[in-house]
């Protein structure tokens, strides 16, 4: 890990909570971000806009720097997984290897001021992967904008967005690898190097990184989602 470096005095406050970054960024899909729409939910709303996966009316509460912990919404990973044909147990160890940020509303905005292609919400999405994802799916109407204010929208993005790789991976890929450390692998590095990794390529220092960080997550994430 190495910590972010100081920036303009008007973002003080985000660099005194002390962004950190892997060696390997996760949830990296090779694409850009950009500034916050105009219609955007305001920052640090006290739950999400929409409804919730977990059932209508229950609030999903936002992130704040000093207190998330992605087991809180273990209800939106089932659920949200279930839908998407995916493994709850890996979309979980993903929120958690993405978690090495902090997930505050405000703080990613300002971050992304001074990074404009950094990635937003609780699964680290960039904005192509967003709209490549959201297309023809129930949530093409939302922007990418509002991932840092809706923890479930980032949720099933990126459980539609590991669903969508798994339809790329080979029925019988050259490798030790299995199809959940792929797919991890996919949402890390993208497609192109999942494919890679499938047809027998080994994963360098910097995929090793995030697979070992996945394995050091595995059982925390199964015993989340039994809360």
């Amino acid at each position: 890990m190495r910590r972010y470096g100081r920036a303009v005095a008007g973002v003080a406050a985000v660099l005194a909570l002390g962004f950190m970054v892997h060696g390997v960024r996760g949830g990296d899909h090779g694409s850009a971000g950009a500034g916050p729409a105009a219609g955007s939910p305001a920052p640090g709303s006290s739950t999400a806009p929409g409804g919730s996966a977990a059932g209508a009316g229950t609030a999903v509460p936002v992130p704040s720097a000093s207190s998330y912990d992605p087991a809180q919404y273990a209800a939106q990973v089932k659920a949200r997984a279930g839908q998407a044909g995916i493994d709850p147990q890996l979309l979980m160890a993903i929120l958690y290897n993405e978690s090495y940020k902090p997930h505050d509303p405000a703080a990613e905005r300002a971050w992304q001021a001074l990074k404009p292609d950094a990635a937003f919400g609780i699964a680290n999405m960039h904005r192509a992967a967003f709209d490549d994802t959201k297309a023809g799916r129930d949530f093409a109407g939302r922007q990418w904008e509002q991932l840092p204010d809706d923890p479930d929208l980032a949720i099933e993005a990126a459980a539609w967005f590991l669903h969508d790789l798994g339809t790329q991976l080979p029925a019988h890929p050259a490798t030790s690898l299995d199809r959940d450390e792929l797919l991890a692998l996919g949402y890390n590095a993208g497609a192109g190097n999942m494919l890679a990794f499938a047809r027998g390529t080994s994963p360098g220092p910097a995929a090793r990184t995030y697979l070992d960080q996945l394995h050091a997550n595995w059982d925390k994430a199964a015993a989340a989602l039994k809360q």
